[in-house]
Protein backbone atom coordinates (compact mmCIF):
# COMPACT_ATOMS: atom_id res chain seq x y z
CA UNK A 1 0.00 0.00 0.00
CA UNK A 2 1.38 3.21 -0.84
CA UNK A 3 -0.20 6.84 0.74
CA UNK A 4 0.27 10.01 -1.86
CA UNK A 5 -0.46 13.09 -0.12
CA UNK A 6 -0.47 16.33 -2.63
CA UNK A 7 0.33 19.22 -0.47
CA UNK A 8 -1.66 22.92 -0.87
CA UNK A 9 -4.43 24.88 0.46
CA UNK A 10 -7.89 23.90 -0.11
CA UNK A 11 -10.92 26.59 -2.09
CA UNK A 12 -10.99 28.29 -5.69
CA UNK A 13 -8.97 31.29 -4.69
CA UNK A 14 -5.97 28.70 -4.23
CA UNK A 15 -5.87 26.61 -8.17
CA UNK A 16 -3.36 26.98 -9.68
CA UNK A 17 -1.55 28.69 -6.91
CA UNK A 18 2.04 28.19 -6.74
CA UNK A 19 1.72 26.28 -3.16
CA UNK A 20 -1.00 23.82 -4.82
CA UNK A 21 1.26 21.98 -7.10
CA UNK A 22 0.77 18.96 -4.59
CA UNK A 23 -2.71 19.29 -5.01
CA UNK A 24 -2.55 19.66 -8.84
CA UNK A 25 -0.09 16.35 -8.65
CA UNK A 26 -2.94 14.78 -7.12
CA UNK A 27 -5.53 15.35 -9.36
CA UNK A 28 -3.34 14.43 -12.52
CA UNK A 29 -2.72 11.16 -11.00
CA UNK A 30 -6.36 10.07 -10.17
CA UNK A 31 -6.89 11.48 -13.64
CA UNK A 32 -4.33 8.99 -15.27
CA UNK A 33 -5.10 5.85 -13.49
CA UNK A 34 -8.56 6.43 -12.99
CA UNK A 35 -8.18 6.28 -9.21
CA UNK A 36 -10.69 8.64 -8.78
CA UNK A 37 -14.15 7.64 -9.23
CA UNK A 38 -15.95 9.65 -9.56
CA UNK A 39 -14.69 12.25 -6.94
CA UNK A 40 -12.53 12.18 -3.69
CA UNK A 41 -14.42 12.19 -0.35
CA UNK A 42 -14.22 14.01 2.54
CA UNK A 43 -12.37 12.10 5.00
CA UNK A 44 -10.01 12.60 8.09
CA UNK A 45 -9.95 16.09 7.10
CA UNK A 46 -8.81 15.52 3.68
CA UNK A 47 -10.36 14.72 0.42
CA UNK A 48 -9.34 11.11 0.01
CA UNK A 49 -9.69 8.54 -3.62
CA UNK A 50 -7.73 5.28 -3.80
CA UNK A 51 -7.61 3.13 -6.16
CA UNK A 52 -4.38 0.83 -7.41
CA UNK A 53 -1.46 0.82 -9.45
CA UNK A 54 -0.30 -2.36 -10.86
CA UNK A 55 -2.16 -4.14 -8.55
CA UNK A 56 -0.55 -2.22 -5.33
CA UNK A 57 -3.31 -0.24 -3.20
CA UNK A 58 -2.71 3.20 -4.06
CA UNK A 59 -4.60 6.25 -1.71
CA UNK A 60 -4.37 9.92 -2.44
CA UNK A 61 -4.79 12.54 -0.41
CA UNK A 62 -5.60 16.37 -0.43
CA UNK A 63 -5.18 17.50 2.74
CA UNK A 64 -7.96 20.39 3.88
CA UNK A 65 -6.59 21.76 6.78
CA UNK A 66 -4.52 24.20 4.97
CA UNK A 67 -1.12 24.44 4.10
CA UNK A 68 0.62 24.73 7.13
CA UNK A 69 -1.59 21.82 8.94
CA UNK A 70 -1.31 18.98 7.11
CA UNK A 71 0.69 16.80 9.12
CA UNK A 72 -2.82 16.67 11.24
CA UNK A 73 -4.84 14.98 8.32
CA UNK A 74 -1.80 12.55 7.14
CA UNK A 75 -1.51 11.55 10.57
CA UNK A 76 -5.21 11.07 10.90
CA UNK A 77 -4.75 8.90 7.64
CA UNK A 78 -1.74 7.47 8.55
CA UNK A 79 -2.88 5.43 11.53
CA UNK A 80 -6.46 4.92 10.58
CA UNK A 81 -5.12 2.91 7.79
CA UNK A 82 -1.87 1.44 9.22
CA UNK A 83 0.69 2.88 6.88
CA UNK A 84 4.33 2.92 7.01
CA UNK A 85 6.34 5.89 6.91
CA UNK A 86 8.50 4.24 4.17
CA UNK A 87 5.15 3.60 2.73
CA UNK A 88 4.46 7.47 2.32
CA UNK A 89 5.33 9.84 -0.84
CA UNK A 90 4.38 13.72 -0.21
CA UNK A 91 4.59 16.09 -3.20
CA UNK A 92 4.48 19.65 -3.09
CA UNK A 93 6.12 22.42 -4.11
CA UNK A 94 9.82 23.82 -3.26
CA UNK A 95 10.84 27.56 -3.57
CA UNK A 96 14.69 26.37 -4.06
CA UNK A 97 14.22 24.50 -7.17
CA UNK A 98 13.93 26.17 -10.44
CA UNK A 99 10.66 26.27 -12.51
CA UNK A 100 10.37 23.17 -14.34
CA UNK A 101 12.31 20.70 -12.21
CA UNK A 102 11.44 18.49 -9.48
CA UNK A 103 13.72 16.38 -6.97
CA UNK A 104 13.01 13.28 -4.88
CA UNK A 105 14.45 13.27 -1.62
CA UNK A 106 13.72 10.91 1.30
CA UNK A 107 14.36 11.10 5.09
CA UNK A 108 15.57 14.65 4.96
CA UNK A 109 14.45 17.97 7.05
CA UNK A 110 11.82 20.04 5.59
CA UNK A 111 14.03 22.59 4.19
CA UNK A 112 11.88 25.22 5.71
CA UNK A 113 8.58 24.16 4.27
CA UNK A 114 6.19 24.69 6.73
CA UNK A 115 3.46 22.09 5.10
CA UNK A 116 6.19 19.15 5.10
CA UNK A 117 7.66 20.52 8.79
CA UNK A 118 4.04 19.71 9.90
CA UNK A 119 3.84 16.13 8.76
CA UNK A 120 7.34 15.38 10.00
CA UNK A 121 5.92 17.34 13.68
CA UNK A 122 2.65 15.04 13.87
CA UNK A 123 3.98 11.69 12.70
CA UNK A 124 7.35 12.11 14.62
CA UNK A 125 9.71 11.06 11.64
CA UNK A 126 10.88 12.43 8.29
CA UNK A 127 11.26 8.65 7.08
CA UNK A 128 9.58 9.25 3.79
CA UNK A 129 9.50 10.37 0.23
CA UNK A 130 9.01 13.74 -0.84
CA UNK A 131 8.46 14.69 -4.56
CA UNK A 132 9.81 18.89 -4.54
CA UNK A 133 8.51 20.30 -7.67
CA UNK A 134 10.31 23.99 -8.44
CA UNK A 135 8.39 26.67 -8.40
CA UNK A 136 11.20 29.62 -8.79
CA UNK A 137 11.59 32.61 -7.89
CA UNK A 138 11.03 35.86 -8.62
CA UNK A 139 13.74 36.66 -10.97
CA UNK A 140 12.95 40.29 -11.70
CA UNK A 141 15.82 41.99 -8.91
CA UNK A 142 13.16 45.06 -8.35
CA UNK A 143 10.38 42.43 -7.62
CA UNK A 144 10.73 41.70 -4.11
CA UNK A 145 7.53 39.73 -2.95
CA UNK A 146 7.31 38.23 0.17
CA UNK A 147 7.78 34.46 0.45
CA UNK A 148 4.29 34.05 1.72
CA UNK A 149 2.69 36.06 -1.05
CA UNK A 150 5.03 34.62 -3.83
CA UNK A 151 3.48 30.83 -3.26
CA UNK A 152 -0.25 32.07 -3.31
CA UNK A 153 0.33 33.90 -6.75
CA UNK A 154 -0.92 31.59 -9.28
CA UNK A 155 1.27 30.83 -12.18
CA UNK A 156 1.26 32.66 -15.36
CA UNK A 157 -0.04 30.66 -18.90
CA UNK A 158 3.40 30.02 -19.65
CA UNK A 159 4.70 29.02 -16.02
CA UNK A 160 1.49 26.57 -16.16
CA UNK A 161 2.68 24.91 -19.04
CA UNK A 162 6.00 24.19 -17.56
CA UNK A 163 4.06 23.19 -14.44
CA UNK A 164 1.75 20.77 -16.56
CA UNK A 165 5.27 19.12 -18.35
CA UNK A 166 6.52 18.47 -14.96
CA UNK A 167 3.51 17.07 -13.16
CA UNK A 168 3.35 14.81 -16.03
CA UNK A 169 7.02 13.55 -15.65
CA UNK A 170 6.26 13.01 -12.06
CA UNK A 171 3.23 11.20 -12.77
CA UNK A 172 5.53 8.74 -15.20
CA UNK A 173 8.12 8.55 -12.31
CA UNK A 174 5.50 7.32 -10.05
CA UNK A 175 5.23 4.16 -12.24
Amino acid sequence: MKLIIGLGNPGDEFKKTRHNTGFMTIDKIALTFQISSPTFQSKFNAEISNGSIDNEKIILAKPQTFMNNSGQAAKSIIEYYKIKPEEIIVIHDDLDIPLGEYKISKNKNSGGHKGVQSIIDYLGTKDFTRIRIGIGIPSNENEKIPTEKFVLKKFSNNEIKIVEKIINNIVNQIL
